[in-house]
């Protein structure tokens, strides 16, 4: 008995040591590792915005996140890269509706082509380019705060869609139902935001800063401090806290993003600091992060009110 279970041992200790030696292997990499900003082609002239992910396990193999057109990011158990291409299957999320997702795509000259298989089966084409770092050298020095929203009329937005819903009235932007977004006419790069919103019980929009990272907008009070409520950017960052006031209180974000740094404080508290944003979050205009964005604001989703919306650019 003694013998079988020194050589159990001996056989737990190979195994940790040949797994130790595998974290470690020198010769193991592959060239895909890192993130990748994707632009799916939809058909009828549609682009949407992509992300993935892509991680050296520790074991020679890889693992990562995926980021669609729309949800938050989902993780990924395995990715395969040979010959030249990589690949790999999300299960389906909804059991009645979605269906497996697949991903292949070729990579040559640090870039990659290929296909999406959606969850609702449909067969879109993908190219993807490296993330940018977003890494700034030095602080911002602030510029002159601008005044987004005038409080009577729609000067300075662009209504995404023929079917606009966004109305002003009485000094407040306004979506009283379902509808399309909305975004800034202009771009910007590093800035500090001030916006104000008020939603009804059970509402839900979201603020997406340079069109891409969105920070959720939802009826959150009482809920845990998770990236899908309030105080979260979608997907990725969780607040610290759940700073959610009532439905029907008007309540305020003041965010700051520089590079990828993001700081979020909700009705004057701070919950995210100085966290990175790792990608575009479902519902992004464009994976074009090494550029300047407009502010958006989802109005595809409940109503929602927004005012006293104040940008502060860096110079």
């Amino acid at each position: 008995m003694k013998k079988i279970f020194n050589i159990g041992l001996a056989l737990l200790a190979l195994l940790f040591s040949n797994a130790s030696m595998a974290n470690n292997d020198p010769e193991f990499s592959a060239p895909v590792e890192g993130r990748w900003d994707l632009t799916v082609n939809m058909g009828g002239g549609r682009i949407a915005a992509s992300w993935l992910e892509v991680r050296h396990s520790g074991v020679n193999c890889l693992t990562g996140r995926f980021v669609g057109d729309g949800g938050s990011a989902r993780p990924i158990s395995l990715l395969i890269f040979k010959e030249g291409k990589l690949s790999f299957h999300i299960p389906a999320q909804w059991e009645k509706t979605d269906k497996e997702m697949i991903f292949e795509a070729n990579y040559k000259d640090d870039k990659l082509e290929g296909t999406i298989v959606s969850a609702m089966g449909k067969t879109y084409t993908i190219t993807g380019v490296r993330a940018p770092k977003l890494i700034r050298e030095k602080a911002p020095v602030w510029g002159t705060p601008i005044y987004l929203f005038n409080g009577k009329n729609l000067e300075g937005w662009m209504p995404l869609g023929k079917n606009n819903q966004w109305v002003v009235e009485k000094g407040i932007l306004k979506s009283p139902q379902s509808g399309v977004n909305i975004r800034t006419n202009k771009s910007f790069n590093d800035f500090k935001l001030h916006i104000e919103f008020r939603y009804p019980k059970e509402s839900n929009s979201g603020v997406y800063l340079r069109g891409r990272y969105e920070v959720q907008v939802e009826d959150s009070k009482g809920k845990e401090p998770l990236n899908i409520y309030l105080g979260g950017v979608y997907g990725f960052i969780d607040p610290l806290w759940m700073m959610a006031k009532e439905a029907g209180e008007w309540q305020s974000y003041d965010i700051t993003l520089v590079g990828r740094l993001v700081t979020v404080f909700v009705n004057g508290k701070k919950v995210i600091e100085s966290q990175p944003i790792p990608g575009v979050t479902g519902g992004a205009l464009d994976a074009n992060e090494g550029e300047p964005g407009p502010i958006m604001m989802q109005g595809d989703h409940g109503p929602i009110e927004y005012r006293n919306i104040i940008l502060t650019p860096a110079k």
